[in-house]
């Protein structure tokens, strides 16, 4: 069952995954994207792919992508929130955000400065909002870059060797317990197709 994983994870082609590793959380606060997919989809899922015993993909490159595609995206929303901050929030986009969660994001950067940019990022609400707030802010550059960096280095780092350990561990035990489980799940979904059939039939409508 392991070869199948295997299998099933090196039919991904790499550079579809670093594409995705680097444009997830580039796009997730650059235009938003962190309200639909959270960028961590795309770390962990390299990572695990990292882990993979056929045809890995490269765990460094898949690192150093994570890492720009983080900090890098930070700053273009810092940079749109620098020029654009007032039309961003009064586009159909900036309205879909609504006001509150706009006021609460630039209360939350009031309170913690640029450790805000840091905790932000651990949020995927926040992830998404707070390099706008910042460049709408009066926070300088330099200290949103400096806490930009540490948190989306850190963020990046924890998504994809927590994905690439989680991988390596399911795909060592997975031969050991895989058709056990499997076993369990044959039987209980048989057990709820009989049970599911003697409902119908006993119900006199």
């Amino acid at each position: 069952m392991a070869r199948i994983i295997n299998d099933i994870l090196s039919a991904v082609p790499h550079w579809t995954v670093y594409l995705l590793v680097f444009l997830l959380p580039f796009l997730e606060a650059s235009v938003l994207l962190g309200f639909v997919i959270p960028g961590e989809t795309a770390l962990v899922f390299g990572g695990v792919l990292a882990s993979s015993h056929k045809d890995p993909a490269s765990l460094t490159v898949v690192l150093v992508l994570a890492i720009l595609g983080a900090v890098v995206g930070d700053t273009v929303g810092y940079e749109i929130g620098s020029r654009f901050g007032p039309a961003l929030q009064r586009s159909r986009l900036g309205l879909k955000v609504g006001a509150e969660r706009w006021a609460s994001t630039e209360a939350f950067l009031d309170r913690r400065g640029g450790t805000a940019v840091f905790f932000g990022r651990w949020t995927a609400l926040l992830r998404a909002m707070v390099p706008g707030a910042a460049g709408m802010s009066s926070m300088h550059y330099k200290t949103f870059l400096l806490w930009n960096f540490l948190g989306g280095a850190l963020w990046a780092v924890a998504c994809v060797v927590g994905g690439y350990l989680a991988g390596d561990v399911v795909l060592t035990y997975v031969d050991t317990f895989g058709y056990l489980i499997l076993g369990v799940v044959v039987v209980l979904g048989a057990f709820l197709l009989v049970k599911h059939r003697r409902s119908v039939t006993s119900d006199p409508t």
